[in-house]
């Protein structure tokens, strides 16, 4: 693998891991389109990467982290269900990961998903528009005189509601469903606004993505050699910025117009893969 395909794998991850998206199909089609040498350690390199873009959501929510130890429980029980059956179904979703077809058609329904997503949810959507992250409360100092400041909004979440979620993310290991798109329905579902539920789905990536991506990564690092680590360092930390951008963008977009363009976005890749597949291109992850 060249440094500038690195770099370019590393934008696309940052782009598309919290996009919904699915960044397993522009995976596929970056690793295509720049024709890069299937290896063990390019295998490595896109699992690793993912580590680079989870560090952005810890960098942007680092509050929400710090706010309460409920949320704490609270991921984990929403952790719970990817945890089990990705365990259990390990072998086979690898298997189902080598069908650009599944990921292809995955990508097209889940396109049209979003657009039903947007007109069944549009009042949780409109709801977004209003809500601010910080709520002003009214303290007394130690001299007996009042103030007002601002504090971060807890976030309101049952447990019942956090394990239901965690069963939508299962339906992302069909590759090319996206993970964020599963979790934000599951999080409209529980009644939660649009920029609540991509706030939680994105909280509820650090310890998913970290699990799934740290087995790989084990079961891989001795593709890893001591002349690879700096494209490591350089996909990781591109991944990151790339990803702190990408989220900023993302929640200031659902927040005023919801899922639909994501979901023609995902119908027109999926077309496109299936296209190329036709005119005979090798895609493969």
């Amino acid at each position: 693998m060249t440094t500038a395909e690195a770099v370019i794998l590393a934008i696309v991850e940052g782009l598309t891991e919290f996009l919904p998206v699915s960044s397993t199909g522009h995976m596929i089609l970056a690793e295509a389109l720049l024709k890069v040498e299937q290896s063990s350690f390019s295998k490595v390199f896109i699992i690793n990467i993912q580590f680079g873009a989870i560090l952005s959501v810890v960098v942007l929510y680092w509050r929400r982290f710090f706010q309460s130890i409920d949320l704490y429980f609270k991921l984990f029980v929403a952790f719970i269900p990817a945890a089990v059956f990705g365990l259990l179904l390990n072998d086979y979703l690898d298997a189902l990961l080598s069908s650009v077809t599944v990921v292809a058609i995955s990508l097209i329904v889940g396109g049209v998903v979003l657009l039903f997503t947007d007109r069944i949810f549009h009042q949780q959507i409109a709801d977004a528009v209003n809500d601010r992250d910080e709520i002003v409360v009214k303290e007394i100092d130690e001299f007996g005189i009042e103030r007002k400041k601002e504090v971060l909004k807890k976030f309101r979440l049952g447990w019942m509601q956090a394990f239901i979620i965690g069963c939508f993310q299962c339906i992302a290991m069909i590759p090319g469903v996206s993970r964020s798109a599963a979790t934000i329905i599951g999080g409209l579902t529980q009644k939660l606004n649009m920029k609540r539920a991509a706030e939680f789905s994105f909280l509820l990536a650090v310890p998913t993505i970290t699990a799934a991506a740290g087995y790989k990564l084990l079961k891989g690092a001795d593709a890893i050699r001591a002349t690879d680590i700096n494209l490591l360092l350089i996909g990781n930390v591109i991944s990151f910025l790339v990803g702190l951008v990408a989220i900023k963008f993302f929640i200031g977009l659902i927040t005023r117009y919801g899922l639909k363009f994501f979901g023609y976005y995902r119908i027109l890749l999926g077309i496109i893969i299936l296209i190329m597949m036709a005119k005979g291109y090798k895609m493969e992850i």
